[in-house]
């Protein structure tokens, strides 16, 4: 059965093309994906992030649990209110999932997971929990809007209490904080300034209205997968899975190896992978040819061997092609991608194409 969040009825009053993602109605776009794109480069838009799960890991033990359960390591999270990219890891180093961890007390993290993993990544905290006494709280009475791009925060702001607009003030990147039932974090998805909000579910739909009069735009599923490649920002099943490492995934920086003496899951294979050598990477591939590279093409590699797209789209920044690709370890700047059966040439880059609107391989 199909599921709706609770801006379900905003999507439809705003005449919002709607497509099943993993399990739910959202919306593709508005109108135009590539509008929306242009929005939150230029502006501000705003999405519908209601079908991301929220869990409170809650108790004494939260920590000493999240530094065995994820590769990355909350004790760099020195004051309340920072946030931490990392990744969950089955015992063979292969990603369970990404996620985004915040330490709002020291009793009380928030991890925000995909939705499409939600059942294995619960299944799969409960199952390590019984290490530590900690209490998992899945938060489905929450809702999250997501606001993007270089006007976000002014836009928000002008719609919030001025308590609420202070607290927005003081906040870094990767940090959150609470105030007046809101949870209001300097993060996402797209390469942009901005904010995730998290608010009780019943007062999404007048949150989003009043981002409406303020000058925000609805963007939808389209424009945020161009927006976070761009960003060079992977999407989990498609650039990494349980069968990948984030060795082989270009996210060797989200791994804290220090302290030595801390044992988390994944740890001894990736430490193994790291004495043997890798046998592939991940890298960004601009097309200089006319086309457009998509998930499941081959690539190419002449003397070496082949790899295959991960996530490839049309870069409405760049105006050009471009792609994640898991290839040969050997790469260097060249390669050609299959595509309709005709070998384009394509450049060979960091897994990284825009930056705040700004070209970051050029």
């Amino acid at each position: 059965m199909t599921r709706k969040t609770v801006l379900f009825h905003e999507h439809q009053k705003a005449n919002a093309k709607l497509v099943d993602f993993h399990g739910w109605l959202m919306p593709l776009h508005y109108g135009s994906q590539l509008d929306e794109h242009h929005q939150v480069r230029h502006d501000a838009g705003m999405f519908d992030v209601s079908h991301m799960t929220i869990v409170d890991l809650l108790g004494a033990g939260g920590r000493t649990f999240l530094r065995y359960l994820l590769a990355n390591d909350v004790d760099k999270l020195l004051h309340t209110g920072k946030a931490l990219y990392s990744l969950m890891l089955n015992h063979r180093g292969g990603v369970m999932d990404d996620l985004i961890v915040y330490y709002r007390a020291p009793d009380n993290y928030r991890l925000i997971l995909n939705s499409a993993t939600r059942e294995k990544d619960l299944n799969w905290i409960r199952q390590n929990k019984e290490i530590q006494s900690v209490g998992i709280q899945e938060r489905t009475d929450l809702a999250i809007i997501a606001v993007q791009g270089p006007k976000a925060i002014e836009r928000t702001s002008s719609i919030l209490t001025p308590g609420q607009a202070d607290v927005v003030s003081t906040l870094q990147s990767f940090e959150g904080a609470d105030s007046n039932d809101c949870f209001f974090a300097r993060t996402g998805y797209t390469g942009e300034d901005g904010l995730e909000i998290i608010m009780p579910s019943h007062q999404a739909s007048d949150f989003w209205q009043r981002l409406l009069t303020a000058g925000v735009k609805p963007c939808g599923l389209g424009a945020r997968d161009t927006l976070r490649l761009e960003a060079g920002m992977h999407l989990y099943g498609q650039d990494m899975d349980e069968t990948t490492t984030p060795l082989e995934s270009a996210l060797n920086w989200s791994v804290a190896w220090e302290p030595s003496d801390r044992v988390f899951i994944g740890r001894e294979a990736l430490e193994n992978q790291k004495q043997t050598g890798l046998k592939r990477k991940l890298v960004g591939l601009i097309l200089e040819q006319k086309g457009i590279m998509r998930t499941g093409q081959t690539v190419i590699v002449d003397g070496v061997g082949e790899g295959v797209i991960t996530s490839g789209t049309y870069s409405p920044t760049l105006e050009k092609s471009i792609a994640l690709a898991r290839v040969p370890f050997e790469t260097q700047d060249q390669c050609l991608v299959d595509i309709r059966g005709k070998h384009l040439s394509a450049r060979v880059t960091k897994p990284r194409f825009v930056r705040y609107g700004k070209p970051v391989t050029e």
